[in-house]
């Protein structure tokens, strides 16, 4: 008679053989025919980890130490790829990750009952390394010390990540392969002139410290940088910090200076100092050209924006249509490049910071058929009486509210072209649409955030005939 081998005590070591990667980049896996999630690992590793909570379903832990690596275990080129967990997959074969993602779209349409005979293979990224074109790096004055570094390393200052987990703890960074070639030089500067100056961090427990946000942006199609820096108040150090950044930069567009002298951890400010430059930077999508401030709203992967957004041209399939909507419009990207091809958009967003950008950036590029409404999508859908053509659907990761469903429902559009960076809520929400007399013709990913668990996802639909 078989036994089942007793579960694992928190705290306690165990062998792990992993066999995939879930959803939230958690590695899953068994011991001794136990299922257990680890906070990392790749596919195939067998691995030496320590149990850190027991729940009915399942155990966790971290891993300790791979024992024996997988077929498509490779290298990792980064050397805090064991602190940071911003790219946990930078050790998986790339093409392994594509084939991963591309499970986890076909699990989620499945698990939500949605018909597809296949999900198009991921599109993935030509180059997938340096593709930020914007970081946001945070200043803690409790500084996440790595396991290989040395007794006696200071303590009391960081700039990079917030290590995680851990909201008060910063986790300084010397390198970093997804932001932009040459990024990290700013990076490098503004440490050590910090350090210089003895300005202090922001400490998340006393709410204390100077300095709080360092966000940087590039125009990859333009290579104009802008420069965010964030602090909790103003005086003449933080201007002399200010001035020796531009002089040590000179190539920087622009630079911006922003007061943040709330609790919140978020790098943003409501009173905003210009220090050098117009205030923004330009890039272009396709040939249309966008204007990028230190708080914009803007793809973080240009070229692969660039392959998205011509994914969802051809799936709108829109040329000569009289009507499309977009709705989460965001700034008007999408908008402003199916305005090219059509006699009318009108997009909808809830942030009037959001709308007030993509008036800008049409009139900037003298497009006059794109027209933009400001508001809580289930009030302004709601007014809607003219059908559209075809309807654009970019909503946040949790999905389309249930009344905008019945909206769009209710307006029954021809096509749908639905873009997601969640494929489990864009499943219920395509599930409610086919029950309502459409039929889900393809769904064809694409890879904007290479070494992590993200994946965008276009979903066309068309009006059943039946």
């Amino acid at each position: 008679m078989d036994t089942v081998a007793r579960r694992p005590k928190k705290g306690e070591e165990v062998e792990v053989a992993v066999e995939t990667i879930d959803r939230r980049g958690r590695a899953i896996g068994e011991t001794e025919g136990h299922p257990i999630a680890l906070t990392r690992g790749i596919p195939g590793d067998r691995v030496r980890a320590r149990v850190t909570k027991r729940q009915r379903q399942e155990l966790q832990g971290v891993p300790l130490e791979v024992l024996e690596r997988g077929p498509d275990h490779v290298d990792a080129r980064c050397t805090h790829s064991g602190s940071c967990g911003g790219c946990r997959f930078q050790d998986l074969d790339y093409g392994a990750q594509l084939e991963l993602l591309r499970g986890h779209i076909s699990q989620a349409l499945s698990g939500a009952f949605v018909p597809l005979s296949e999900v198009d293979p991921v599109i993935g990224c030509p180059e997938p390394w340096n593709y930020r074109n914007k970081m946001e790096l945070s200043f803690g004055a409790i500084r996440w010390v790595e396991e290989d570094e040395p007794e006696g390393v200071e303590r009391d200052f960081a700039l990079g990540f917030h290590a995680p987990g851990r909201f008060d703890r910063v986790l300084d960074i010397g390198e970093c392969h997804l932001l932009f070639e040459g990024g990290i030089e700013y990076v490098t500067s503004a440490r050590a002139l910090a350090k210089e100056l003895e300005l202090s961090a922001w400490n998340q427990h006393t709410h204390e410290g100077c300095l709080r946000h360092l966000v940087l942006r590039r125009g990859v199609h333009t290579d104009e940088t802008l420069a965010y820096v964030v602090t909790s108040r103003v005086g003449e150090d933080v201007e002399e910090f200010l001035a020796r950044f531009s002089e040590l930069h000179p190539e920087l567009t622009t630079l911006v200076h922003g007061v943040n002298p709330g609790v919140a951890d978020v790098a943003t400010a409501a009173e905003r100092q210009l220090i050098k430059g117009p205030g923004w930077i330009t890039e272009r999508l396709l040939g249309v050209e966008f204007r990028i401030s230190p708080e914009s709203f803007f793809q973080t992967n240009t070229l692969q924006a660039e392959r998205l957004f011509e994914v969802v041209l051809e799936e709108a399939s829109a040329q000569g249509a009289g009507l499309v909507h977009d709705l989460y419009c965001g700034a008007g990207s999408i908008s402003l490049l199916l305005a090219r091809s059509v006699d009318r958009v009108t997009g909808f967003e809830l942030s009037t910071e959001a709308v007030a950008d993509a008036e800008a950036n049409a009139l900037q590029n003298q497009i006059t058929n794109a027209d933009f409404v400001a508001g809580d999508l289930a009030e302004t859908i709601a007014g809607v009486t003219e059908r559209p053509d075809v309807l654009v659907c970019d909503p946040p990761r949790s999905g389309m509210h249930e009344k905008v469903v019945e909206r769009v429902i209710e307006l029954g559009p021809a096509r749908i072209v639905h873009v997601s960076c969640n494929a489990h809520t864009a499943a219920r929400d395509l599930a409610r649409l086919i029950h309502h007399g459409y039929d889900l013709v393809r769904a064809r990913p694409v890879d904007l955030f290479p070494h992590t668990p993200h994946v965008e996802c276009v979903f066309t639909l068309e009006r059943s005939e039946s």
